[in-house]
């Protein structure tokens, strides 16, 4: 079995992974990524980067193009409430565009790749492996940037099996239609959130987060304003889906091995704050990396997912209960609260 030796292994090459990886190499470190995929990898997503992600991407030295946008908007049956982010603006990315230019930036620093999947996970000393069919892949540290599902977070014993019922999933389709607004439009309906993005191709992304069970056709049928906008469009992409959200982890690290975003817990996707607070957590993990202490990763990561955890909770929970058809109408009547809890997740 090939053995490849590095200092630090990540788990996973998607977005987090990538830039986790960018980190490390910038840090100095070298690195080896494994993923099982190959090339530019797509996932269900709303595509909204939040104000805080852009200066975190420009500042690994990435600028996927997008299209610019200068807040959000929640709409219903019977009104909208609108709020413009203050600290600039939003950029809508196709997730394709954005992995593609964190696989050129991760490859222009020096970024090792291995295509493989790794299916175990060995800690000896001062020294952890990853443990794929046809290879073992050892560094002194380990970033797990590998998911909602993450398989390292489950050997380790990390994981933490969710009671909860009626998880929510992700649905996304892409329309060839010239975008009518430059907001983020968040639909509620009666079993449906649905989040409308534009990119710089042109087109307008639509995801749908709704309970088990409901088809994409139907969580936007159940939207009359928003299905007669684009009835006509051209379906750009094929419907591809994510889930169930809700995970969570007993911690965030384990020896030498940390838990870097999804795999380290995630809440759910209804405020679209994933990738913001994943580049925080990578910054954070490779910090702890260069000082050589895992547990000052497990404070930041309390630090920077606090207001993500609870805001998102209080929302789920509000979407969940009987006050649902009351979200958009609060909205309006508060716009102070709203304005606040939207600007607060956007830094």
């Amino acid at each position: 079995m090939t053995l490849y030796e590095t200092e630090v292994v990540v788990v996973g090459g998607g977005p987090i992974g990538l830039a986790s990886a960018i980190e490390a190499r910038e840090a100095g470190l070298d690195v080896v990524v494994v993923e099982p995929r190959d090339g530019v990898i797509d996932k269900a997503c709303g595509e909204g980067l939040m104000p805080g992600a852009v200066p975190a991407l420009q500042r690994l030295g990435v600028a996927p193009a997008g299209a610019s946008l200068r807040g959000v908007a929640y709409r219903d049956e019977r009104g909208a409430a609108s709020h413009l982010f203050a600290g600039g603006p939003a950029l809508g990315v196709r997730r394709t565009t954005l992995h593609a230019a964190l696989l050129e930036r991760a490859e222009k620093v020096g970024v090792r790749r291995l295509t493989a999947r790794v299916v175990g996970v060995e800690e000896r000393g001062e020294h952890v492996t990853a443990l794929t069919t046809g290879a073992r892949v050892r560094g002194e540290w380990m970033l797990a940037c590998d998911g909602l599902h993450s398989t390292v977070a489950r050997v380790l014993g990390l994981h933490r099996p969710s009671r909860e019922r009626g998880r929510r999933y992700g649905q996304r389709q892409h329309f060839a239609i010239k975008p009518w607004s430059d907001l983020i439009e968040v639909h509620w309906t009666r079993d449906a959130e649905l989040y409308v993005t534009p990119t710089a191709d042109g087109m307008v992304g639509i995801a749908a987060l709704t309970r088990r069970g409901v088809r994409f056709g139907e969580a936007l049928a159940a939207c009359p304003e928003l299905a007669a906008r684009v009835s006509r469009a051209p379906r750009a992409t094929p419907v591809i889906g994510a889930g169930p959200f809700r995970q969570a982890t007993t911690a965030r690290t384990h020896g030498r091995v940390l838990l870097v975003g999804d795999a380290s817990g995630y809440v759910d996707a209804l405020t679209g704050e994933g990738l913001r607070t994943g580049f925080a957590q990578a910054e954070a993990a490779v910090a702890a990396v260069r000082l050589g202490d895992a547990q000052e990763y497990e404070g930041r990561w309390r630090q920077i997912t606090r207001d993500f955890r609870w805001l998102t909770r209080a929302t789920v929970a509000l979407a969940n209960s009987p006050a649902r058809s009351r979200v958009v109408p609060i909205a309006r009547v508060a716009p102070r609260l709203f304005d606040a809890a939207v600007e607060r997740l956007a830094r």
